[in-house]
């Protein structure tokens, strides 16, 4: 009988061409828009925890409460000890320390007499050590329009933005005004080796990158850092890992009472975070939802309409002696191949050109030169493996559902008005 109802629909195309059509479409709309807002989220994700936040951080309890302001005086100290003992109990996590400060970049002329100052928002980290992962994971080599990386202690990276505004060039002098770990004012001095663009206007309006080993000498923070990070060896976040893994260390001090203890907290417990990461796991399940409700209420007056047009053959079907019953699963079956049909050309589709946006992606930096929040301009879909799957739930239960309510009509149909219509 399959054999018999898909024939039926290749040769009768005005039976099935505009059902496939709406199928098509309304499955393309599901996967297209699952793959591009895991992509969105996920970049936004990624982009907070290779920067700011980790899969996990470890700070000072007293750090944590004055997170915002940056307070190095409140850090972590013997950071090489307690990074050995993260390392034996979590050795499924890398573990980095970073040290974030402020102040202001001052750039001195041919006299070495101030020539221009802007504010700096700086980031220190292991740059020169062999087999470090951090300037790749904060995508440094390609965020560099000119030189080079530091190769040396000395050496820094400062935003492109900043010395096109006030012309520095690689191999001049900067000097930084900041203070210390204990509140004394230092003005290290470095050499510029290239300049950066993050592509996020947080980040490249003062930007400076450095070698931690510059930062712990330039604000006296031996053996110190403001956070230490771990992520996943995988590179990929596991909330629930990520939870089992801060419950444990947090057991370890709770009967600690000392402000300067260590606290680990993990992504989601950042609240902005949260909210992406819980709209995250759920848009999948949102969008399968409105399509499988909207493609329902379509289909359901598709089914109507080609019902009414195929009226007389469900009127002589039932005339021959064929059961009420047999129709009905034979409506519900050419629904199931239609759907089908439709839901692998829209997860085709789909699928295709999310692969084409997460390679490219496209550019938002016009429309987001004053966001302060760090989000990426170069927002890219993303191909998951739900994606070959996901669009056949709306497209196979809309199109089934829609043509069995259609095909109840076929249970009113009674044998009196039956033949009086036949005589017509």
């Amino acid at each position: 009988m399959i054999q018999f109802l898909i024939k039926g629909i290749l040769r009768d195309k005005s039976r099935s061409l505009l059902p496939v059509i709406v199928v098509s479409l309304g499955v393309f709309l599901t996967v297209f828009m699952s793959g591009w807002m895991k992509g969105v989220f996920g970049d936004m994700i990624d982009m907070n925890a290779n920067y700011t936040m980790g899969h996990v951080k470890v700070m000072t309890r007293a750090y944590a409460e004055n997170e915002a302001q940056i307070p190095n005086d409140l850090a972590l100290l013997e950071v090489s000890e307690l990074i050995r003992q993260l390392q034996t109990d979590y050795p499924e996590m890398e573990w980095v320390r970073r040290i974030q400060f402020g102040g202001l970049l001052d750039v001195p002329d041919a006299n070495g007499e101030t020539r221009a100052q802007g504010p700096a928002a700086g980031r220190a980290v292991d740059l020169l050590s062999p087999g470090s992962k951090e300037a790749e994971r904060l995508n440094i080599p390609k965020s560099i329009v000119q030189g080079r990386m530091p190769q040396q202690t000395g050496e820094v990276l400062i935003s492109n933005e900043f010395a096109e505004r006030f012309n520095v060039r690689i191999g001049d002098a900067i000097s930084i005004l900041g203070t210390t770990m204990y509140g004394s004012m230092v003005v290290p001095t470095f050499e510029v080796c290239g300049t950066i663009n993050f592509g996020m206007a947080m980040l490249d309006r003062g930007a400076i990158i450095m070698d931690i080993t510059d930062a712990e000498q330039a604000f006296d923070m031996e053996d110190a850092a403001g956070e230490v990070l771990g992520y996943f060896k995988s590179g990929l976040y596991d909330d629930e890992k990520a939870l089992a893994v801060r419950e444990h260390f947090n057991k370890l001090y709770t009967a600690d009472t000392d402000e300067f203890a260590p606290v680990m907290v993990r992504l989601r417990d950042e609240p902005s975070l949260k909210q992406y990461l819980d709209m995250a796991d759920n848009m999948s399940a949102m969008m399968v939802m409105i399509f499988v409700i909207a493609m329902s209420i379509v289909l359901w007056n598709t089914g109507l309409l080609g019902g009414l047009r195929r009226y007389t053959e469900y009127g002589v079907r039932l005339a021959l002696g064929e059961e009420k019953a047999h129709i009905f699963r034979t409506i519900v079956y050419e629904a199931i191949i239609i759907g089908s049909i439709g839901s692998v050309l829209g997860s085709a589709l789909g699928i295709t050109i999310c692969y084409y946006l997460q390679e490219n992606g496209i550019d938002f930096s016009a429309m987001m030169e004053n966001v302060t929040m760090m989000m990426p301009t170069v927002y890219r879909a993303k191909v998951s493996p739900e994606l070959f799957y996901i669009g056949f739930i709306p497209g196979l239960l809309a199109m089934t559902l829609g043509n069995a309510l259609a095909g109840y009509a076929i249970y009113k149909r009674k044998t009196a008005q039956l033949f009086k219509e036949l005589e017509v």
